[in-house]
């Protein structure tokens, strides 16, 4: 059943990512299981800032496909889109009374695997 997509998969990694997970996944759940076409429209299309690097991460995941693996660009789709949180950068802002509050400035690492569908897609 798995064995297709676990034997020949290529994926891409885009670390420390400047902007909050929560939001990058947003997009990355919009093309999970697409086929790549299909994603790259959703992705040009959108309004979203996170679009860009998801966008950026899957063009170099089709590129390791075709380059490395041989795989053929027209039955390639999106196996896996996850966002994972990176390391937060911690810094302050002055309040009232003399206090002071953290503003958590939050990256993401992005991950998109992509393989090739059995059949034409």
């Amino acid at each position: 059943m798995m064995q297709q997509s676990e034997a020949k998969n290529a994926r891409a990694i885009s670390r420390y990512v400047r902007i909050s997970p929560r939001k990058a996944r947003l997009i990355a759940n919009e093309i999970k299981g697409k086929h790549i076409d299909e994603a790259f429209k959703i992705l040009a299309f959108s309004n979203k800032r996170a679009a860009r690097f998801v966008f950026k991460t899957l063009s170099s995941a089709v590129a390791n496909a075709e380059k490395n693996h041989g795989m053929d660009r027209r039955k390639l789709y999106v196996v896996e889109a996850r966002v994972d949180e990176g390391p937060t950068l911690k810094r302050w802002r002055p309040r009232a009374f003399g206090r002071a509050s953290m503003i958590r400035k939050r990256t993401s690492h992005i991950m998109i695997s992509v393989a090739e569908r059995g059949g034409i897609a």
